[in-house]
């Protein structure tokens, strides 16, 4: 019997080294020689060889290579897309998705790429890999997405998660920086405070929201998917999400800010005597027996009664109501729409404790673009939500660059700097724009064109006059175009 043990164990250890080991998922990459290998490489047993070569292999000691064996680079029969050979100065939005593999080429510009590459960080991000002829100069990397952000669990179990932007992976960010938080259902975001100005979009579920300002006051709201909450920086505040859960977009300004740099109410009584603690809040040091041994952070709780009146506190000090609110329930508001799409701001003007956060919420349709424009006084910060776009930035003086977007993304652009936003799908494009500002505003290309003597602008862009006479004297905001974003490709030049 205990051979047949053994005999059974042996095979099913045999079993297990045979089967393939895991691998990961297959993106799309180069295969083949590469940099003097030639995979696959045999298996040994032992070692053998040398680490170093010698002196032999220095240039003039070696035999010359012979350069028709060696490794070629041509691309034998590359692939290429519609509208990808099109002058490069149109600078048409290229799909790669049924490129095996893509090519950096546009019109005359570029030349095939054999590797090293994974193809899928190229079909993400077509005008990096083969940019438009228009992109020039130096523009420093303003795009982020956080599925490369590292994603810090919560301490509770099955709790909750958070993933960050701030300048230490988007260093021209250097205004507001940004935290996409996720609370499972009844988890807390731990009683807490930080040196920013926290300003809030729930992007799914509902939570509540507890706050305490420095005049003594308090606050309590219930805000769910679309609604948007502000927390003055050292105000101290706690979220707890409902039985459903919750995820939201959290925005700091302060480009270096840190999810793991708050003040944390777990650390303020691990990190102060008992003694003191005792005298502070007039309690016996047995109270104090059971406090958390380390911080908290995100963490299951007990479920909030569906009642806010059964939490309600009333401070002797009253509590903050009216223009002083720390909520803003914006789903109830109706967008603003237009031809191609949809917006709604959130400014000081209506939501006035946010003084220096001003934002709209922008639906692009697909085909349409946000008209090309700048903010005068503030950078912009932007957070995609759902579908795909691009954005060119054009800063001074001679310089732009384009880069793609997809849900998760983060897209800066400096103050005053040129930009628009071209939904490159075929779904509604929704993103947010974000401003340190006292009110949400921008300079429209068009109508800036428009509202210039007529004179001026032919002087300046030798525009046809009828381009001229229909310019809009109000901003569209938001314009549309041909579904179809190579249709420029066959020689037709309207953008319909």
């Amino acid at each position: 019997m205990l051979h047949l043990a053994g005999a059974l164990f042996s095979l099913a250890v045999a079993f297990t080294q045979a089967l393939p080991a895991p691998q990961i998922g297959n993106y799309g990459e180069n295969s083949g020689p590469v940099g003097g290998v030639q995979p696959p490489t045999p298996t040994v047993t032992s070692t053998s060889g040398s680490l170093r070569g010698d002196s032999s292999l220095l240039g003039g000691n070696a035999p010359l290579p012979d350069p028709d064996k060696s490794d070629s680079a041509i691309v034998p029969n590359p692939q290429l897309v519609n509208g990808q050979e099109a002058d490069a100065n149109l600078g048409l939005y290229l799909n790669f998705d049924s490129a095996n593999p893509p090519q950096p080429i546009r019109g005359a510009k570029g030349t095939t790429d054999p590797g090293p590459r994974t193809f899928d960080y190229e079909k993400l991000n077509p005008d990096l890999y083969a940019p438009p002829g228009t992109d020039a100069g130096d523009v420093p990397n303003l795009m982020w997405p956080m599925g490369l952000s590292h994603n810090r669990a919560g301490t509770g179990k099955n709790s909750g998660w958070a993933r960050q932007q701030n300048t230490d992976v988007l260093p021209a960010a250097t205004a507001m920086a940004g935290v996409d938080m996720r609370l499972a259902p009844n988890a807390y975001r731990e009683l807490h405070w930080h040196t920013a100005n926290e300003w809030a979009l729930m992007l799914k579920g509902c939570v509540r929201v507890s706050a305490v300002d420095d005049e003594g006051r308090n606050f309590i709201d219930d805000v769910c998917a679309g609604d948007v909450w502000f927390f003055p920086a050292g105000a101290p505040h706690s979220i707890q999400a409902f039985d459903e859960g919750a995820e939201f977009l959290l925005v700091f300004d302060q480009g270096d800010f840190t999810e793991d740099g708050t003040f944390l109410v777990s650390e303020l009584f691990l990190r102060n005597p008992i003694e003191v603690l005792s005298k502070d809040i007039k309690a016996d040091i047995s109270a104090f027996d059971n406090v958390p041994t380390d911080q908290l952070y995100i963490f299951n709780g007990t479920p909030p009664p569906k009642d806010i009146k059964n939490q309600t506190i009333t401070s002797p000090d009253g509590t903050i109501s009216g223009n002083e609110s720390f909520t803003y329930h914006w789903s109830q508001q109706k967008p603003f729409t237009v031809p191609g799409g949809s917006v709604k701001i959130l400014d000081p003007l209506t939501f006035p404790i946010a003084k220096m956060f001003s934002t709209a919420l922008v639906v692009v349709q697909p085909g349409a673009m946000r008209e090309i424009h700048w903010h005068t006084t503030s950078d912009e910060w932007s957070f995609f939500l759902q579908g795909s776009g691009r954005i060119t930035v054009y800063t001074a003086p001679a310089s732009s660059r384009t880069f793609d977007f997809t849900a998760g993304g983060v897209g800066y652009v400096p103050a005053a700097a040129s930009h628009y936003i071209e939904n490159t799908g075929d779904e509604d494009l929704i993103f947010l724009e974000v401003l340190q500002a006292p009110k949400f505003s921008d300079i429209s290309v068009a109508q800036w064109l428009a509202l210039t003597p007529k004179q001026v602008v032919k002087d300046h862009l030798h525009l046809p006059d009828a381009v001229i006479d229909a310019l809009p004297k109000q901003k569209p905001l938001i314009v549309q175009g041909n579904k179809n974003l190579t249709a420029l490709a066959g020689g037709d030049g309207r953008f319909e």
